[in-house]
């Protein structure tokens, strides 16, 4: 058996794979690698040129168009690929998914394609979602085509309060050069089905521009394919309401306007950059590096392709564009634990006294949190020694980009023995003392989705344990302080209202334990009294393990319902998963728990998390799946500025093993060191006993700090 371990006081999570350098074609994880930029090339070309899709280029031109939107890896049916894998049946049919706006037709919409054989692809099929779900157009996610235009139809909007922006903030968008202002948008993007207008947060453009918003929010309705008929429908300045534009133009000129004046930001030293300033109180050098990791006998891991193999482990990975890291074939000692781990959504749920605040519901699938993966920085992100993959992403773009260092691979101290013990003689000596380092292989990415960067991590312990892991960290999303705003937050600067939020990360964890045919069980402890039988007349409580095995997919704690954020307005929606955890059998057309739809509609989505569980199914020798939700409220603070920092913000969860190996797997390991007397009880001659060299020897990585940070087209 395999415990899903959920801590619940802290949370869980789970993660994914990345795409490797080239792919041997015969190894059995190739299955499962990311499409190579010349099969991406290969899809958008082949779709390019079927007329009956009347295609062109996802940039410029008019947004009533027909367009490839996103590219990547359709991974085969399990039933095909175990086949493949585990009977050495034929290879499965290499495809791709496909996402195309069709914009320029009387009824506009997005249809989801399979694209293959690759990689020389020669037809394609329209994948239906479940239920037959159609996906509508004003549902489809943002382009950057489109953030241009709104830019564009935001500044003529917003024109005539020229005189207001530059007199309170010294910033403009006319002929503002250096001292421009910015605007970050929310979503949803109204309050019902149909609707796109989408309220636009204005910040001054320095550097950390989330933290300074000018007290002026605009509602920009766009949902008509053609931008001259966009509109501002709505403004909000420094805790006011106002019908449009004009109206608060008019007010300012007749001087009736109180206005929010901000500071002007200085030239060093701006609180919301990096740049130190101060000192620690006693006097830690801060001038020289710390510690540092380091292989001084080289790498103990193994990458092929995007196979990573670390003691006992065994893995395929990627990293679609879609949500992000996705680990499939997990192995420990040559036999398959788990089919599939995969991050399915991270929302953000706000509250506030601005509109921008209230209306704050964040679903980053909806904003391809996949494709976000910029360069990892060697020596910050991740230890020199990490061997680093790129990725290659086909979204809103005309081909493949390539994204520099978008994952690592490192093994690293934890800091704390994997196992030991001191055997004392209680005579001052002691009879051994026996220990074994503890260290994990991480796999690493990140998804920084405008304001805030996760973290994701997948550790590998030599014990047959996985942890995943997810760290928050960035810029928070802060909204122009009010009095009125305090009761959704904190002041954490003059002007700034850190608004409180709650952070919810799901995950699939397809779990096959000795094949595909599992049940579910919880383990409980539960106390007995009973008579003791040493001592006559005397009574003992003893605890004994005990829980339900649950036979029904909506039997409890099968669903165990999530309290994290429960204050109105941060709950999840319907649609989306409400629990810790549930437990459903597994269907080839329930692959994803969200979509990237249900950012722009979450009114009605094309994917509803209940319908998983509203039938109901029986989970008993069954093939199943864990969907794990896992997160933390923010209450964010001032020690928030410049960023929300890691310690305090992590969360996860453990997959174990419960009975499933005759001992702990990490005696396989050479790196414990014992230690007993020659001589007790005077312990003056010992014996020790190491696997591994008596000396690490040097430690220092050679090569000096180096980053790019581009991501271009190749």
């Amino acid at each position: 058996m395999w415990l899903l371990g959920v801590p619940w006081a802290l949370a869980l999570l789970v993660s994914a794979a990345p795409p490797g350098p080239s792919v041997a074609p015969l190894d059995p994880a190739s299955i499962f690698s990311d499409l190579s930029p010349a099969e991406l090339r290969a899809v958008r070309t082949f779709l390019m040129e079927r007329p009956e899709l009347g295609l062109a280029p996802s940039r410029g031109g008019p947004l009533a168009k027909n367009s490839v939107f996103l590219v990547e890896l359709l991974p085969p049916p399990k039933r095909v690929a175990l086949r493949f894998l585990a009977h050495g049946g034929p290879r499965p049919r290499r495809e791709a998914r496909a996402i195309v706006f069709f914009g320029a037709q009387t009824e506009p919409n997005v249809t989801e394609l399979a694209v293959g054989p690759l990689p020389r692809p020669s037809s394609y099929r329209v994948l239906g979602l479940k239920g037959g779900r159609a996906v509508p157009f004003w549902a489809r996610p943002m382009t950057q085509l489109e953030y241009e235009l709104l830019h564009e139809a935001l500044v003529a909007a917003v024109a005539p309060l020229e005189p207001l922006l530059r007199e309170a903030t010294g910033f403009g968008f006319q002929n503002c050069s250096a001292r421009c202002l910015t605007f970050s948008d929310v979503a949803p993007r109204g309050l019902g089905p149909g609707e796109r207008r989408t309220w636009l947060v204005i910040q001054r453009f320095v550097e950390g521009y989330f933290l300074h918003p000018v007290g002026l929010e605009v509602l920009l309705d766009h949902r008509d394919a053609d931008p001259r008929r966009w509109a501002v429908r709505q403004l909000w300045y420094n805790g006011r309401y106002f019908g449009g534009v004009r109206e608060l133009a008019e007010l300012h000129t007749r001087g009736e306007l109180p206005l929010a004046r901000l500071p002007e930001p200085p030239a060093r030293h701006l609180f919301s950059s990096y740049e130190p300033r101060g000192r620690f109180f006693t006097g830690t050098p801060t001038e020289v590096h710390g510690a540092k990791v380091c292989e001084p006998q080289g790498r103990r891991y193994r990458l092929r392709g995007n196979r990573l193999e670390y003691g006992g482990w065994s893995l395929a990975f990627r990293l679609r564009s879609s949500a992000g890291l996705q680990l499939f074939d997990v192995r420990f000692g040559g036999e398959r634990v788990a089919y599939e781990l995969s991050v399915q959504e991270a929302i953000a749920f706000y509250g506030g006294h601005s509109p921008a605040a209230m209306q704050t519901k964040y679903m980053d699938a909806g904003w391809a949190m996949g494709a976000s993966s910029y360069e990892l920085a060697r020596g910050v992100d991740c230890p020199e020694t990490a061997t680093f993959l790129d990725a290659h992403h086909l979204l809103d773009a005309d081909g493949p980009v390539r994204f520099a260092r978008a994952l690592c691979v490192f093994e690293l101290p934890t800091g704390v023995p994997l196992r030991r013990h001191f055997d004392s003689d209680f005579q001052g000596g002691f009879n051994f003392y026996a220990g074994l380092e503890g260290r994990a292989l991480v796999l690493r990415t990140t998804s920084t989705v405008y304001n805030y960067d996760y973290i994701w991590d997948v550790l590998l312990y030599p014990n047959g344990v996985l942890e995943a892991k997810v760290h928050a960290t960035g810029y928070i999303h802060a909204t122009f302080y009010t009095p009125q705003g305090r009761r959704y937050g904190s002041r954490v600067h003059s002007h700034l209202l850190g608004n409180l939020h709650t952070h919810l990360v799901h995950y699939k964890v397809d779990l096959d334990v000795a094949g595909t045919g599992n049940s579910f069980e919880t383990m409980d402890i539960r106390f007995e009294n009973i008579s003791n039988p040493w001592s006559a007349g005397a009574r003992v409580r003893v605890a004994q393990p005990g829980g339900p095995r649950q036979g029904w997919e909506r039997d409890p704690p099968a669903q165990t319902p999530t309290q994290v954020g429960a204050a109105p307005g941060l709950t999840p929606p319907p649609h989306l998963p409400r629990y810790h955890l549930a437990v459903t059998r597994r269907h080839e057309n329930e692959p994803s728990s969200s979509s990237i739809y249900s950012q722009n509609n979450p009114w009605d989505p094309p994917v509803t998390f209940e319908s998983f569980i509203r039938d109901n199914e029986t989970i008993e020798d069954q093939d199943l799946v864990a969907w794990v939700t896992v997160g933390f409220l923010h209450v964010p603070h001032s020690e928030d500025v410049p960023n929300t920092a890691t310690p305090g913000n992590a969360v996860g969860f453990f997959l174990r093993p419960f009975n499933f190996f005759d001992e702990d797997p990490s005696v396989a390991s050479r790196a414990p060191v014992i230690v007993r007397p020659l001589d007790p009880p005077t312990c003056s001659r010992l014996q020790i006993q190491r696997w591994t060299p008596p000396s690490p020897g040097a430690c220092v990585h050679p090569e000096p700090f180096t980053y790019n940070g581009t991501y271009r087209p190749v």
